[in-house]
């Protein structure tokens, strides 16, 4: 008989996010489209593949990319799926492209991003991206996810991840209530509650993406391997603000469990 393959997240999977923060999703979109979107962001950066001794930058970054092979990538069936168990059937909105892009190149020298950090979910049109902001509903934002579009192994400057941190997070957001807070309030003692979490790599094949709880924090690192790391972190959007009259979702399940509530 042939193989079936499986679509979307087991229940393992769906707990592991609740607990963890992230779910590993590997070929979550094929090689071939990770090497099309691979060869426009080179075109992108002005540099080349062949050219190594061009790489004098630790890190250059690449904006919103809307063409054809980034929404696709970011729009496949398996994707859409664990969109919908993690944050709720027609609760997101699909993306229109992906982005932004840090690509991460070998060097000596210390990017100067690699700090831990919580991604803000609105008041971005803010110029002081210091007071960009997030509240314990997590508006603006269902979910925080990594598109690996290389080949990342561990010396390839991969995401680090502390395993369990979004409900960390979550408990400090709680008294800033609906107004929530900016990410200098946030950031005030350097995310010290996280500090003993487990640290885990976002290592894996072009086509790999880890969706993560909108709270997880994370951080940038050196690259200390041969090939550029090319990698999205974009946020896939909610459609609209929570609604209590819906099941909660396994992001909102998180959260509750964190501040103490009934999941």
């Amino acid at each position: 008989m042939p193989k079936i393959e499986h679509v979307g997240l087991t229940p393992g999977q769906v707990q592991s996010f609740i607990d963890d923060g992230f779910v590993k999703i590997e070929d979550a979109f094929s090689a071939d489209l990770a090497k099309q979107c691979r060869d426009e962001l080179w075109a992108d950066t002005g540099l080349s593949p062949d050219e190594p001794q061009k790489w004098d930058r630790p890190v250059v970054r690449v904006g919103f990319k809307s063409s054809l092979p980034f929404i696709e990538a970011a729009n496949t069936p398996r994707l859409h799926k664990a969109y919908d168990q993690l944050v709720g059937e027609g609760r997101w909105l699909a993306p229109k492209g992906l982005g932004t892009f840090p690509i991460r190149f070998p060097s000596p020298e210390t990017p100067g991003d690699d700090g831990w950090h919580v991604d803000m979910s609105f008041g971005t049109d803010n110029p002081d991206f210091m007071e960009w902001r997030a509240n314990v509903k997590s508006s603006g934002r269902a979910l925080l996810m990594l598109f690996l579009f290389s080949d990342v192994g561990p010396d390839d400057a991969p995401t680090r991840i502390r395993v369990g941190s979004h409900a960390h997070i979550a408990r400090e957001l709680l008294p800033y209530g609906e107004a929530g807070a900016t990410l200098r309030q946030l950031s005030a003692n350097g995310y010290a509650s996280t500090e003993k979490c487990k640290v885990e790599l976002a290592t894996g094949t072009a086509g790999t993406v880890y969706l993560c709880h909108p709270f997880l924090v994370h951080a940038a690192q050196p690259h200390r391997g041969q090939r550029p790391r090319f990698m999205a972190q974009p946020a896939l959007l909610p459609k609209g603000e929570f609604d209590p009259a819906l099941p909660p979702s396994p992001v909102q399940v998180a959260i509750r469990q964190a501040i103490g509530m009934t999941a």
